[in-house]
């Protein structure tokens, strides 16, 4: 960096990085930090950019390491890109594109500086390279750098509240929220429980804190922007021409100027790294009755800009507001990414004004159908994602409101559904069909309980406002308890064999009860399910009592069965009665007329003989410990997802080998 050099691969040989790690003292104030800090590049924005960097400066790190406590040269960078960053407000307010670029190059050291060492340091080690003052000489004083870190923490929010976001500062704005992330990770890298750090503590109760709600709302209206990274101009920077005329600039170029467009970063890294700060921020010291997380709280009681309504004594007060209408429709288009996908759930379960927002609005399939599509294509997603994709619809389905309209709204041609040509569907029916589909799914490949318990819980909620079902839709539902009903019956004949020839052994019957108990949790709520519209909504699903006419012979083996008589009991009494009404139409009635019989049958079904069930709800409430599932499964979307290279042998946290951590 500096002049002199002219390609990445000369990073280790540079004159002026090399002086930078050597045990030369070179104060704030040198005349040589202008040298170092003239140079324009092309941003990083993959993780093989960011590899290929850190790998080049491999040498020099390990200088730097041996020599910082001599030199304290750490320290005095920080200092020169903190009084760099006093003059950023006024700089990017007047075009001063000079103090705008230095700062940025000072912080882009900085934080590549402190990726290193995090990775291979503890926090406590970081921060004494951080803070590592130089060596007093006599007559002077030695620095105070005890809160230099906290300095650093505090100017960086600073920058992303206070500074205009122009081009001329959208690197900025990234690369500060780029640091933030680099800084807190230290808790990925630390061996043992979940602890809290001493970054992240600063962050929470320190002077940054007091800007936290202007903080979440700025990370959140860079995410509603969506803004695409400026394109530089030729010669590789906004301030190249301005530059030039001062200092030789060096263009570093780095491997993403040959690399497929598809190995890009994001189209807006901005908003993607913010919403990973927020992730962050959000989902830690959530447990801890000690620290209050104003972060989360500013997320979770942010209410609409245009709510007239006044906050009342049962409501907590606002502590910003923000466009929702904005905020949903960017959350409903980029619902592919899991962590936009993970925000919407922290908003949908913690925040009740965008949940009460949410469910007001009439265009409720712009929201559902792109939480459908990540189910439907299960394969090319996280386990996680999938999960949370559940959760979601879980905490909809809550609402009674929700599970009426969607059965009032129609769809035509989705394209992506490609097991049946349906031209014409519910959205109720859609996610019907898609919910079983992820059932089946979990059965053959992911075999997880919880996912079986979230997708039966999200279907019991809706069942009592089934109405008018595509015929498709009753075939797949009662095909499941087919599939089902089949797999246990399968399931009992084995340990029946097994317990008369004696060939299963002590271990493995144990597994075997198990799965058979299991298997019957699931069939009982398949059959609650089916038992509840029938009982409310029986006049209004005349193709779903067909499919069971059809297929009534399923139901026949658990009427008699200890754990399923209760439930059929609803079934075999509706079938019965309309299998009586048949027998006394024509000796083959037609499909025509079995329907007929069906329309006329269920008006005159005495309602009395049904026996009363409590209406089926569920509710989601997260673990008792939710930090211990959250927090590991945020860092690894930063791993994957912020587009900086972690090294895998490193990380303590998660397996960085599996695709979802």
């Amino acid at each position: 960096m500096g002049a002199g050099s002219s390609s990445i691969s000369d990073l280790a040989s540079n004159q002026y990085l090399k002086r930078f790690v050597s045990t030369e003292v070179i104060t704030a104030n040198d005349p040589f930090w202008n040298q170092l800090l003239s140079f324009t590049f092309s941003i990083p924005d993959t993780s093989a950019d960011h590899r290929l960097l850190e790998e080049s400066v491999t040498s020099l790190y390990m200088e730097l390491l041996q020599n910082h406590a001599t030199s304290g040269n750490v320290a005095a960078l920080i200092r020169v890109f903190l009084s760099r960053a006093t003059e950023l407000k006024a700089s990017a307010q007047c075009d001063n594109s000079v103090f705008t670029w230095q700062a940025y190059n000072a912080l882009f050291i900085v934080r590549c500086v402190c990726k290193l060492l995090v990775q291979h340091l503890s926090e406590e080690e970081v921060i004494e390279v951080l803070q590592t003052p130089p060596p007093s000489t006599e007559g002077t004083l030695p620095e105070d750098n005890s809160n230099l870190v906290e300095d650093l923490v505090t100017s960086l929010v600073e920058i992303i509240v206070d500074v205009p976001l122009v081009d001329l500062t959208y690197s900025l704005h990234h690369e500060a929220t780029t640091t933030l992330l680099v800084l807190t990770s230290a808790l990925v890298f630390a061996s043992g429980e979940l602890c809290y750090l001493t970054i992240l503590k600063m962050l929470m109760t320190g002077r940054a804190s007091i800007h936290a709600c202007l903080f979440v709302k700025t990370l959140l209206k860079r995410f509603m922007a969506q803004d695409k990274q400026p394109v530089k101009s030729e010669g590789g920077s906004v301030v190249l021409g301005l530059a030039s005329g001062l200092w030789n600039v060096l263009t570093l170029g780095l491997v993403g100027s040959g690399e497929d467009s598809s190995k890009k970063g994001p189209e807006s890294p901005l908003a993607s790294q913010s919403v990973l700060l927020l992730l962050v921020l959000a989902n830690h010291y959530t447990a801890d009755r000690t620290t209050r997380n104003p972060y989360r709280q500013a997320l979770l009681h942010a209410q609409n800009f245009h709510d007239p309504a006044e906050s009342t004594p049962t409501q907590a007060v606002a502590t910003f507001k923000l466009e929702f209408a904005t905020l949903y429709k960017t959350l409903y288009m980029h619902l592919h990414d899991d962590q936009t996908t993970l925000l919407l759930y922290l908003l949908l379960h913690k925040n009740e004004d965008f949940r009460t927002y949410v469910l007001a609005r009439t265009d409720m399939e712009s929201l559902i159908l792109p939480i459908l599509h990540t189910l439907y294509h299960a394969p090319d997603s996280t386990s996680h994602h999938i999960y949370m994709s559940l959760i979601i619809l879980l905490i909809l389905s809550e609402d009674d409101s929700f599970n009426k309209t969607i059965h009032d709204i129609p769809l035509k041609n989705i394209t992506w559904y490609t097991e049946r040509l349906i031209s014409d569907i519910s959205l109720g029916g859609l996610l019907i069909l898609v919910v079983i589909r992820t059932i089946t799914y979990n059965m053959t490949k992911m075999r997880d309980k919880y996912l079986h318990t979230n997708c039966l819980a999200a279907l019991a909620n809706m069942s009592s406002k089934f109405r008018s079902l595509h015929p498709y839709v009753c075939q797949r539902l009662v095909s499941l308890f087919e599939t089902l009903s089949k797999r246990h019956a399968r399931l009992c004949e084995s340990i029946k064999m097994a317990e008369d020839l004696l060939e299963e052994s002590e271990n493995d019957m144990p597994d075997a009860l198990s799965d058979v108990s299991v298997l019957e949790e699931v069939l009982r709520m398949v059959l609650e399910i089916l038992n509840s519209v029938l009982t409310h909504q029986l006049s209004h699903n005349h193709n779903l009592v067909y499919t069971l006419l059809y297929k009534r012979h399923l139901f026949h083996p658990f009427s008699t069965h200890p754990n399923f008589q209760d439930v059929t009991q609803n079934i075999e009494m509706v079938l019965s009665y309309l299998m009586g009404r048949l027998e006394t139409t024509k000796r083959d009635p037609g499909v025509h007329d079995v329907q007929e019989v069906i329309q006329q049958g269920v008006l005159h079904l005495p309602k009395d003989r049904l026996k009363k069930f409590p209406e089926l709800k569920f509710k989601y409430v997260e673990e008792n410990e939710p930090e211990e599932f959250f927090i590991p499964y945020v860092w690894t979307l930063v791993y994957h997802k912020s587009g900086l290279y972690w090294n895998p042998k490193c990380i303590c946290m998660f397996d960085p080998s599996q695709p979802d951590g």
